[in-house]
């Protein structure tokens, strides 16, 4: 007999409702017939093969690419009660059989295995013994040659279907394009397999790129102490000794960092990579060695260091921060070293031609994205097949829009001084001879005498840099990778040089100076509201140290933040927050109501409980300095997002909310939205909306309304 999903789903992991399309996947799955899944990180993608395992009779086969991914997630499982085991090399002979008479005498849902285990002819018998109620193939982009985690174990797993023809198979990703979307399909014989693709975006990340500088080092201290103090993050670079090097020194100033790569002992790698899990606000600094399967749902954000090579790895990469939905950054610095290094790898590989072309290919793009002047969200969107007809309002781009100018002289002299040098020479001694500099090596090349010697010292070093860093990005110059990153021409230039097509490029700012600090806001109204969330967190690591598992195996943040919003008094109303199941309710639902109730009167939380919800502002302003968004709290809460507005209107009226956190918009909007609304004399709003053609809604108009009237 086939369970209700939707009673699973309630019961025992304590969601309310399936996202789209979960319950169309699941209901597949139990038809019998075959999915592929594209779902971002953080979508829930593994509901869609936990639910019909335990909907179904028999013992679900989950293939999966990590021993520390298999083991979060089978203690994840048994934290909700679930029958999950996993089978890999790390096991002792005993941990192996004791497994095994598990999964003959039926008693797993669900059994997590690497492929190469999978595919040995011992674990196939086994398999041959037992009733399997599916095959879930997790981080399916691996089967992809073109891919960036290429496992060819992968590419042998079709022989599930040979073996076991009647039994469903699943295969998900975040990460795919259409290509290797394809290659899945054939590789794994999935050409039948019902596709759901929910999109890629992922809202609740902000998208920040900017160009790197002698103190990124800094910088990124600073950006961790002024935003993320405390919070877990991955720092990602692209050698092992830079790893090396950034993790100490961010050690050394007070950061809880660690390094991971492929050049340390594989015990050093599994205790870092379980601190990073088990404890609360560590900063992995890693090669791209780190991340693949990172089931961490509070990662606050992912900076990086270097130009990641793709914009799939770059998607990958920055999908691991905020997989709970509460706001995360994904913040990059990157210079034109970073493209000569990434293409010397790239031509220094042994990989066939048609492999390098596509990996260019896929610099170029991710390039672009770097140095485009419009909305990165929609550009990283519309690379997956997935456009977003509207700016996003959460990336750089978008908060303080760049500013362009003709560059069309300068870039004809960038490309004429490459011209009349060779073509052989990097980025630093052609800004040289163009800014005239008197040496020793310009001279021996008898190039001070060149026609574009010192034509160039309107320029700043680092405006050149610039120039030519954009100009590669744009394809006009090219990078020789297989020598010391000398530049060329491309055919691209022509049209340029020959005066037939103008250059407009972004303005290189000003890096700003090591001693700037920003400010740093808290995330909660009240000092005892930080308590009490520094409360939650707590026995929530005591609670997890005591069994072994990670902190968010016993409850999310998302979870903990409703804990402190709600103060439920009552094992029913814990029962209504979003990630108890039963079996959480009956293990922790005392000892977080006691809690609760020891923190009830410091600051008065307990008055929430007589009142309404539905009906308090101050409901949803705990909610918004939580870090949920307007859309969150609105479905969160079951009200519409107008009504969420004008609670919020009155906070930032009362000084109690920023308005430009509140609306999302940069000041230079806010200040033209201001400007309009001075100077109409009609009342009302409607007037302004609709002189804005509707771009912003009643909402937002509503809360910047609210802060010209300000409560003193």
């Amino acid at each position: 007999m086939i369970r209700d999903p939707l009673d699973i789903l309630q019961s025992v992991f304590g969601y309310p409702s399936f996202r789209s399309p979960q319950d169309e996947v699941i209901a597949t799955l139990l038809a019998g017939q075959d999915a592929l899944v594209l779902m971002p990180t953080g979508g829930g993608k593994s509901l869609c093969y936990q639910i019909p395992a335990l909907a179904l009779p028999g013992t679900a086969i989950v293939v999966s690419p990590l021993i520390a991914l298999m083991q979060d997630q089978v203690a994840a499982l048994m934290q909700a009660g679930v029958a999950a085991a996993v089978l890999n090399s790390s096991q002792t002979a005993e941990e192996s059989r004791a497994v095994t008479r598990q999964l003959l005498a039926g008693e797993l849902d669900l059994l997590y295995v690497a492929p190469e285990r999978l595919l040995q002819d011992g674990m196939m018998n086994l398999l041959g013994q037992v009733q399997i109620s599916l095959f879930a193939i997790d981080e399916a982009h691996c089967v992809s040659q073109w891919g960036h985690d290429f496992r060819p174990e992968y590419i042998r797993l079709e022989v599930l279907h040979q073996r076991f023809p009647a039994v469903p198979r699943i295969a998900l990703t975040a990460t795919a394009d259409e290509p290797t979307r394809q290659e899945i399909r054939r590789r794994l014989g999935l050409e039948q397999a019902r596709a759901f693709i929910s999109g890629f975006d992922r809202p609740n990340i902000r998208y920040r790129i900017d160009q790197s500088s002698a103190s990124s080092r800094e910088r990124l201290l600073r950006f961790i102490r002024n935003e993320h103090a405390g919070d877990a993050g991955i720092v990602y670079c692209l050698s092992r000794k830079r790893v090396d090097e950034v993790a100490a020194w961010l050690a050394a100033q007070g950061v809880a960092a660690l390094p991971y790569h492929a050049g340390l002992s594989s015990e050093q790698r599994e205790l870092h990579q379980r601190r990073f899990l088990n404890e609360e606000g560590v900063v992995i600094v890693a090669t791209i060695a780190f991340g693949m399967g990172i089931d961490k749902p509070n990662v606050r954000f992912v900076a990086h260091l270097n130009l990641p090579k793709s914009i799939e790895a770059y998607y990958q990469e920055t999908g691991r921060a905020g997989r709970d939905g509460l706001p995360a950054n994904a913040w990059m610095l990157y210079g034109l070293q970073d493209v000569i290094t990434l293409r010397q790898m790239m031509e220094g590989s042994d990989a066939e031609e048609q492999y390098k072309r596509i990996e260019r290919h896929k610099l170029d793009a991710m390039l672009g994205l770097c140095e485009m002047t419009g909305c990165r969200r929609q550009a990283l969107l519309t690379y997956f097949g997935d456009p977003e007809p509207d700016p996003c309002g959460n990336c750089d781009n978008c908060l303080t829009p760049p500013q362009t100018w003709d560059a069309t002289v300068h870039a004809q002299k960038a490309l004429s001084c490459v011209h009349r040098t060779g073509q052989r020479f990097g980025v630093n001694y052609l800004v040289d001879v163009l800014n005239g500099k008197d040496d020793e090596r310009i001279r021996q090349f008898g190039h001070d005498k060149i026609s574009t010697f010192g034509i160039g010292k309107d320029l700043s070093l680092n405006a050149w840099r610039g120039v030519f860093r954009q100009l590669i990005a744009r394809g006009l110059l090219a990078v020789d990778a297989q020598g010391h990153g000398g530049l060329h021409l491309a055919e691209r230039a022509r049209p340029v040089l020959q005066g037939k097509e103008k250059v407009w490029l972004r303005k290189e700012l000003p890096v700003e100076k090591s001693g700037k600090k920003s400010r740093q806001t808290s995330r909660f109204v009240s000092e005892a509201d930080t308590r009490l969330w520094e409360a939650l967190r707590r026995c929530r690591k005591e609670l997890a140290e005591e069994q072994g598992v990670p902190p968010y195996a016993v409850f999310h943040d998302a979870t903990l933040m409703e804990l402190l919003a709600q103060r439920p008094q009552t094992l029913r109303q814990m029962a209504a927050i979003s990630g108890i199941g039963s079996h959480k309710l009956e293990a922790y639902g005392q000892i977080f109501l006691q809690l609760l109730a020891e923190h009830d009167d410091d600051g008065g939380g307990g008055a929430r409980h007589a009142v309404d919800p539905s009906q308090t502002k101050e409901e949803t302003l705990a909610l918004f300095n939580a870090g949920m968004t307007v859309a969150q709290i609105a479905s969160h809460r079951n009200l519409r997002e107008n009504t969420i507005y004008s609670h919020l209107a009155e906070a930032v009226a009362n000084n109690q909310a920023p308005l430009a956190e509140v609306v999302g918009l940069a000041e230079s909007e806010i200040e033209r939205i201001v400007a309009m609304m001075d100077a109409r004399d009609e009342p009302g709003l409607k007037p302004v909306f609709e002189a804005l053609k509707g771009r912003y809604d009643y909402g937002v108009l509503r809360c910047i309304q609210a802060a010209r009237f300000p409560v003193s």
